[in-house]
């Protein structure tokens, strides 16, 4: 679970995380990721559509992604928005695995940014 101030819940933060964020794709999973300057805790969401299954299988995919999600929040930049989308039937997938990636490679590629810049 993660802490109250590390959650997501204003649907303009989610907005501003999906459209003008760091876009990687999984086979189960999309991340965001929008760094902003605030000097305040990196803050992380979920968005589970209901074509992922019923509500007892989106809320215990919601559950596998948060545990997942707070074993790599500590690598956040501060600041930084992080919103994971889960896909059609990624009920099923290996979460561990597919954030872990999603994760480092929203890294890379801000990193990447950020030095071009």
């Amino acid at each position: 679970m993660l802490a109250k101030s590390a959650r997501l819940t204003e649907s303009g933060d989610f907005a501003r995380a999906t459209k003008s964020g760091i876009r990687y794709s999984s086979t189960n999973f999309v991340g965001y990721l929008y760094i902003t300057q605030l000097a305040q805790p990196a803050r992380a969401g979920l968005i589970i559509s209901k074509t992922v299954g019923s509500s007892v299988a989106r809320h215990r995919l919601s559950r596998k992604i948060r545990h997942c999600i707070r074993e790599h929040y500590i690598t956040l930049p501060t600041g930084s928005l992080l919103v994971i989308r889960g896909l059609n039937k990624s009920a099923d997938a290996d979460c561990k695995t597919e954030i872990a990636a999603i994760v480092a490679n929203l890294l890379r590629k801000a990193k990447d940014r950020a030095v071009t810049k």
